[in-house]
């Protein structure tokens, strides 16, 4: 019999304002070639007043899914059909998944974080400094605390955004945690003024801001880098440049370091494998990122 042919592409895709310089087509569209799949991620400009459009002709179209990137990942909620655990908690959503028709929202940030913090250690019973308090600090801060971590110290300057998330991990998430028989969690919250001294015995320091991100790539975080010491583990959440300034500082220092890309590739391994129920290829995925990146 004649091999039948189908031209059809399924369609996934990333909606942000502004968008152009968002690198995950380049690493999932390498994946999807290796796993033999005909799909196509799209990287797609909406405007937040097009947002309830944009997600209605994701509809249309018959999107598997797709990621929501700033300023869409709260407001995307309104309209989709249902939201998994982590985003429920977070009320932030970074991936949609369609399910059944469904398009259900899930936040695979801290997954990612998790899943490549677990290459260097367990979180279980770990203290973590948290710089910053939007929605990448608030995603790693819940998926770490799921994953056992018994303390959180949350470091930003808006001390009305920094106790928001103080009261996030302080409630919903300790209750969170409670359940699944984990560690009672610690949760401080400071008010980021000047250098930031790290806590003595502090085990794990996250740059979860935007500080470092291109074009600004030798901006510095105001951070006491003689309070960081070699048995740190140091990770920065920037994809772009891949090693910061953060993350060279600390490399120097003798910590393990986790760069913006471990994260990146991981929480696309996780959004991969929501849409198509396969496992990628992560270093196929890693390096498309270092290939654009020089």
């Amino acid at each position: 019999m004649p091999k039948e042919l189908n031209f059809k592409q399924e369609l996934v895709g990333c909606f942000g304002f502004p968008v152009a310089e968002n690198p995950t087509q380049a690493m999932i569209e390498p994946a999807f070639r290796a796993m033999g799949l005909d799909w196509r991620y799209l990287t797609l400009e909406v405007r937040p007043e097009d947002l309830p459009a944009a997600v209605a002709g994701a509809r249309a179209f018959g999107f598997r899914g797709f990621n929501c990137t700033i300023p869409h990942k709260v407001e995307v909620i309104k309209h989709l059909d249902g939201l998994g655990e982590s985003a429920s908690l977070m009320g932030a959503v970074n991936c949609v998944v369609n399910r059944e028709g469904r398009f259900i929202g899930e936040n695979t940030d801290g997954k990612g974080f998790v899943s490549s913090f677990r290459e260097l250690a367990d979180p279980a019973g770990k203290s973590l400094v948290l710089l910053g308090a939007g929605g990448a600090a608030r995603a790693i801060g819940v998926e770490m605390a799921l994953a056992g971590c018994r303390s959180i110290t949350l470091v930003n300057r808006s001390e009305t955004r920094g106790r928001d998330l103080e009261e996030l991990f302080s409630g919903p998430l300790r209750d969170a945690v409670r359940a699944t028989g984990g560690p009672e969690l610690e949760v401080n919250y400071i008010c980021w003024k000047g250098d930031f001294e790290v806590p003595e015995g502090t085990e794990i320091v996250v740059n979860a801001t935007s500080i470092g991100l291109f074009p600004d790539v030798d901006a510095r975080i105001a951070l006491s880098m003689d309070s960081i010491s070699a048995d740190m583990i140091v990770a920065d959440v920037i994809p772009n440049p891949p090693e910061t300034r953060l993350v060279r500082e600390a490399r120097e220092k003798g910590c393990r370091v986790i760069d913006g890309l471990g994260m990146l590739v991981a929480q696309g391994v996780i959004g991969i494998e929501y849409w198509t129920g396969r496992t990628p290829d992560a270093g196929v995925m890693r390096r498309g990122l270092e290939e654009v990146f020089a």
